[in-house]
This record gives structure tokens, C-alpha cells and sequence, in this order.
């Protein structure tokens, strides 16, 4: 039977009214304002709030949701322009199977245990639209034995009312609607689209614009070319060594000077991070974003990951998180299965197969995507609350010629190790001199692994990350330039801790010159198409950013040799011309590389960062040979297994150190960051 509609009728006492709460379709006398403590500051327009509220009353009883709680949902409502089953859903107050079992009782209607792919009445290309809409379609058709057809409401959006009258009017609808989640219906259609998943995934790119695919490393004339010179190479050095190692430090000399002017150039614009405050967002007018993450044995951290998004300032019901993960990483999915998520978390698994990369898991979790923005964060990062609205904002007020937008990554362990230390500092230059300074310029900008934020269209448009490319940041920034497209910089961070020692620094390390090789030459492949798009500037920035660094850091070891090399024959033997002029051109280079990178470093580090800068300084020119020698290694690695991703193991972070001041709020107060985890604990195991 289904419960009689409840009778209905204005609340006339104002906030008094409160207290008049709907049980079982009787109205309770009203009483002594409850106590709504913890809820938010109550709004002016209270009748809006219980109309919102009174229709789902006797569901809330069933499932034991308080006042307090109901009412706060209601208000969420309103304020978020969302529905109140959304607010429902995402809130962590019951799961998704209790709120819609529920419903299916107090309708009358059957309940779906889960729904079965093969019985979903649509095509590929509906399921595939289905799974990037943002809000569940109201009902979906499912085969019966027959022939016949029923139908799975796994609206999210549900007006209660609405549906009841009908039901009233018309219950023969009862026989063949039954009630499921939204949960259901897209586990359902990702195992109907998992072969079309997976098969984008790995070759859209490649299919589409096969120059621009890493798939393949170097074509005919890169290959030819790479031999010819090292034939020259062993040539010149059996034949006439002197002179070819002349040569050697005039190629060095030259890269380095090229790379120390690109730094030299971000010093003057580069500074500590000054986090300004943003206006308060209107929270109806959220769109929906999205966050994406990539998890490959990451059970460690996964507790301080969900409480980092969980702080994330942003309506939930326009939050949808992607935690990606490859189905045969037992150990993480079995920690997120124990674990209670949120209704806005969905786990993507995605099958395994060749190539086993960060960014053919992306893409395979992208085709799943609804939002009007996407963002990544890596496993063990902590962004700011604020970082989303910042990008929101900054998007609104640019071109749509802006289509991605790079927060800056502090390094917060510095203080743990001389690898942490050195790899914070070389972060600080970069993500608070060298790319904002690049960003202002319009020229090509190399983003960082994580906490890019792109408009959703302009990312699809240039074929999203390449699959067999392992630095896809680097290679993303490149290919958006290409299409046209700026990157921006912006000010609100994401906090991460880095290696800490060289057995997990170098095989990352290695990873990323092999990446900026494999970008190279992709991109490099015609050099006047690249010429072309680009203009004479970018193109000469690209072959310092993406060749002149690697290629530095292969000839320096060189260059330290012609040093040591060269003064040892001034002291034995009377100097000729070209001795003096190797040691000169090698001792400017070195001095000159060293110099800069610690100037621009420098200036870009808050107070709580500038403590033991006599340590950067001391063990710049060691860090600077473990560069070397994870170059080098990246050329073999090139050779045997260039789409090979070297894993970065994570732990827990380190107490975070101060790195800026924001600046004293002016005008509306920026917005207070919320502690509320995403997933609400853990099951018993």
C-alpha cells in the first residue's frame, strides 16, 4: 500500500515553524524551536526551505535523518540551485542503495538489487552519452523475458510528489517501473562501453592525428640522423679528440646559454606565492567539474587523499571525482571498496593492457567525464581548498583561447632530506618563475604532472593525453600551443611531498627527460609545420624547454671534465690558444648554469623555505651530476622501452612548512575551508 499524500499547509509562524515537522502523513503539533545547532545560519525565506523538505519527510523517517540534517539538505538546495535528493546523495548521510530502497518502499515500487548490462535497451553510442551527462536520465529501458519492456528509474533529480500523483493516477505503472541507482546504471554501462573505453583510450589520438602520437617514438630521417651523429661522434673522438671535445663544449656552452637566459629572463617576475582573495563565488551558478585521479598502489595515502578533496570548496551536487584505477591493482581497489565514499566519488576501473600509463588511464576515464572543467591531482596531493574557484573565476574573465590553467606545486618536506630539499627548490623556480613568466608571454608552456585545469572542450578538441607519452603534461602544453590555445598560471597551490632519497628520485627523473625526448621528437617530426604553428619565437623556446634541457644535462658531465681537464694541462704543459679557450668557455658555462638557477630559485622562496639555503647552494653541483646521469640513463631507455612508466612509490606527508602569507581580505571574506572528508570511514572488514 502506499502511504495517503500528506496533508498540506503554509507554516504561518515563521522560523517557529520549524518545529511543525511531517511524520507518516501527520502533522505534529508544533513546539519549542529545536535545537539547529551545527546547521548553517538560517535563511530568511524558511517556507521555500520546508517545501523543499516536507515532500520527503516520511522517507527521511524511514531512514532516521534528523531535523537538523533534513533541513540543512533543503537549504543546500537552495543555495546550490540543485535538487533535494542531490544534495541527498552527496551529503554521506546514507549510501545511494538505502536513499533509493527507501523510495522504492515508499512508492510502492520494486527495488532493483543491480542492473544487468546486457538488459539495457540502448546502443553503444547512448550508453557512451550517457556516462558524460552530469545528472542520471530519469528512467532507463531494460529487455524482460517476452520481448516486454520495464523501466529503471534511477532519476537524481526526483520530485517525489510528482512521481507519487502519477503513480496514484495511473498504477498500472507499477508492474513495470522498478526503482535503481544512478551507481547501477553506470557500473552497467561501463562494462557495455568497456572495449570502445579501452580501445580510445590507447589509439583515439593515434587514429586521429598519428604525427602528434608518441606510439611511435622517431620516424625514418630522426632515426638516420641520431645514428649519423653518434658515428661522428666516435669519429671525431678516435681521430682528433681535442677538437672534438672543443666542439662538444661549444654545443654545451651554446645549450647552456640558451637555458640560462630562458631562467634569466623569469628572475625579474619571480617571486614567493602571494595568495590574493577571491570574491565570494555565487554557488548557484557552479558548473560542473571535474577531478580526476590516477591510483597505482597508493593504499598508503588514500586516507590523507580523501580528506585533501574533501576540503575542496565547491558544490558537491557540481563535483565529480574519478578515482582511476586499473582493475588488477587488488590492494588499492579493495581500500576504496572498504571505504564509504560520497555520492559524488565514482572508483573507474580500467582494464588492463599495454601501454601501463598514467595517461592511458586519463583517457580512458575522460569518455566518463560530464564537467564544463576537468582538473588532475596526483595520489599524494593536497590542493588548496580555494584552487578550483580560482580557476573557475580565472576562466571566466579570459578568451576562450585559455584553456588550461597551472597551480603551483610546493614541495613540503624540504626539510626532511637533501633530495627533498633540492627537488623542492628546483619546484619553486619553476612553478613560481620560470612558467608564470612563460604563461605571461604566450609561449609554450611544459605543465606539471598534476593540478592542470583545462576547459573540458578545448582538452577534447586537441585529442587529450597521448597515451604512450611519459611526461603527457609536457607534451599536452606543446600540442594546446599548437592548436592555438594559451595556458595560464595561477596562485592557489597544491601541496605534495617529494622523493626523499636518490632510489626514488632518479627512475622518476629518468621517466621525465625520456618524456621530454619522446615530445621532441614527436613534435619534431616536421619542423617547419611545427615552424608554422608556432611562430619563430615559440618554436625557439620549444628546442630550449624540451631539447636544450636534456641536452645540458647530458653535456655537463662533459663540461666538468673539459674544466678539470683543461686545468690539469695548464699546470703540466705551456697553455695554447685552445686550451685557455676551452677552460674559459667551460668555466663561464658552468658558473653562469649554476649561478642562475639558484638566483631564480632564490627569489621564489617564502620565509619558511629560505632556512638552510647554504645547503641548495653546497649541493647544487652534486644534484646537478645525478641530473646528468638520469639523462643519460633516459637515452637507453629511450632505445629498449620508451612507453616504460617508472612508478613514484608515495607515502604519507610531512607536516606541512610555511611558504607565503595570504593577503588580508578586502571587501567580501574569502571562502572558509571545509574539513568534511569525502569518504565518511571505513566499513569492517
Amino acid at each position: 500500500m502506499v502511504a495517503p499524500a500528506p496533508h498540506r499547509e503554509k507554516f504561518p509562524h515563521g522560523l517557529a515553524g520549524v518545529a511543525s515537522v511531517w511524520r507518516g502523513g501527520r502533522m505534529m503539533a508544533p513546539a519549542r524551536r529545536p535545537d539547529l545547532r551545527g546547521s548553517r545560519d538560517m535563511p530568511r525565506n524558511v517556507d521555500a526551505i520546508l517545501a523543499v523538505m516536507v515532500p520527503w519527510q516520511a522517507i527521511l523517517d524511514r531512514l532516521n535523518i534528523s531535523r537538523v540534517q533534513a533541513y540543512d539538505l533543503a537549504e543546500r538546495a537552495l543555495s546550490n540551485g540543485s535538487s533535494f535528493l542531490q544534495e541527498w546523495l552527496v551529503s554521506g548521510l546514507n549510501g545511494d542503495v538505502e536513499i533509493y530502497r527507501a523510495i522504492a518502499d515508499y512508492l510502492g515500487l520494486g527495488f532493483l538489487p543491480e542492473i544487468a548490462p546486457d538488459r539495457l535497451v540502448l546502443n553503444e553510442r547512448q550508453c557512451l552519452d550517457l556516462l558524460r551527462q552530469s545528472a542520471s536520465p530519469r528512467v532507463v529501458p531494460l529487455a524482460q523475458a517476452g520481448g516486454k519492456l520495464q523501466f529503471a528509474l534511477v532519476d537524481g533529480n526526483l520530485d517525489i510528489s510528482a512521481l507519487r500523483e502519477r503513480l496514484t493516477r495511473n498504477p498500472g505503472l507499477r508492474q513495470r517501473l522498478h526503482v535503481g541507482t544512478p551507481s547501477m546504471l553506470r557500473r552497467a554501462l561501463f562494462v557495455r562501453c568497456e572495449e570502445r573505453l579501452l580501445e580510445d583510450s590507447r589509439h583515439s589520438l593515434f587514429r586521429s592525428r598519428p604525427e602528434l602520437s608518441a606510439r611511435l617514438v622517431a620516424n625514418g630521417w630522426q632515426g638516420a640522423m641520431a645514428a649519423t651523429l653518434v658515428l661522428v661522434l666516435v669519429w671525431g673522438m678516435l681521430v682528433a679528440p681535442w677538437v672534438t671535445l672543443a666542439a662538444l663544449n661549444l654545443i654545451a656552452a651554446l645549450t647552456f646559454c640558451a637555458c640560462l637566459l630562458l631562467r634569466l629572463f623569469a628572475v625579474k617576475g619571480a617571486g614567493p606565492l602571494d595568495l590574493a582573495p577571491l570574491p565570494p563565488p555565487q554557488r548557484a551558478q557552479m558548473p560542473v567539474y571535474s577531478v580526476l585521479v590516477a591510483l597505482r598502489k597508493e593504499r598508503a595515502v588514500l586516507p590523507q587523499l580523501l580528506v585533501a578533496l574533501g576540503q575542496l570548496q565547491w558544490s558537491r551536487t557540481r563535483l565529480e571525482i574519478k578515482l582511476v584505477c586499473e582493475c588488477d591493482d587488488v590492494e588499492t581497489l579493495s581500500a576504496l571498496k572498504a571505504m564509504q565514499l560520497r555520492g559524488n566519488i565514482e572508483i573507474i576501473e580500467v582494464p588492463p593492457s599495454e601501454p601501463r600509463t598514467k595517461p592511458k588511464a586519463l583517457a580512458y576515464a575522460l569518455a566518463a567525464c560530464s564537467g564544463e572543467f576537468v582538473t588532475l591531482y596526483d595520489a599524494e596531493d593536497r590542493p588548496h581548498p580555494l584552487q578550483l574557484v580560482e580557476a573557475w573565476q580565472r576562466f571566466a574573465i579570459e578568451s576562450d583561447e585559455m584553456a588550461c590553467l597551472q597551480a603551483p606545486l610546493v614541495i613540503t618536506n624540504i626539510a626532511h632530506s637533501g633530495v627533498a630539499r633540492m627537488f623542492g627548490f628546483e619546484y619553486s623556480g619553476l612553478f613560481r618563475g620560470l612558467l608564470p613568466w612563460l604563461a605571461r608571454r604566450r609561449l609554450v608552456t611544459p605543465l606539471g604532472g598534476t593540478s592542470n585545469h583545462f576547459r573540458m572542450a578545448a582538452l577534447r578538441k586537441v585529442g587529450g593525453w597521448d597515451p604512450y607519452n611519459v611526461t603527457e603534461d609536457a607534451d599536452l602544453g606543446l600540442r594546446l600551443r599548437r592548436y592555438g590555445y594559451r595556458t595560464g598560471t595561477l596562485s592557489y597551490p597544491t601541496f605534495e611531498d617529494g622523493p626523499e632519497d636518490v632510489a626514488t628520485w632518479f627512475p622518476q627523473r629518468v621517466r621525465w627527460f625520456k618524456g621530454w625526448l619522446q615530445t621532441w621528437l614527436v613534435h619534431m617530426r616536421d619542423p617547419a609545420v611545427l615552424r608554422q604553428e608556432l611562430g619563430l619565437g615559440n618554436f625557439l623556446v620549444t628546442q630550449v624547454l624540451y631539447l636544450g634541457m636534456v641536452l645540458s644535462a647530458l653535456v655537463h658531465p662533459v663540461v666538468l671534465g673539459t674544466v678539470l681537464l683543461s686545468a690539469l694541462r695548464l699546470t703540466i704543459i705551456a697553455p695554447t690558444a685552445l686550451d685557455i679557450a676551452l677552460l674559459i668557455f667551460a668555466a663561464v658555462s658552468v658558473a653562469g648554469g649554476y649561478g642562475v638557477f639558484i638566483w631564480l630559485g632564490g627569489v621564489t622562496l617564502g620565509r619558511g623555505e629560505r632556512r638552510g639555503f647554504w645547503r641548495v647552494v653546497a649541493m647544487t653541483p652534486g644534484y646537478w651530476l645525478l641530473l646528468s646521469g638520469a639523462a643519460w640513463r633516459s637515452l637507453w631507455e629511450i632505445h629498449r622501452r620508451p612507453h616504460h612508466w617508472a612508478k613514484t612509490a608515495h607515502l604519507p606527508a610531512r607536516p606541512i612548512v610555511v611558504v607565503s602569507q595570504a593577503r588580508k581580505p578586502q571587501g567580501p571574506p574569502m571562502i572558509a575551508a571545509s574539513s568534511s572528508p569525502i569518504a565518511l570511514s571505513s566499513r569492517p572488514s
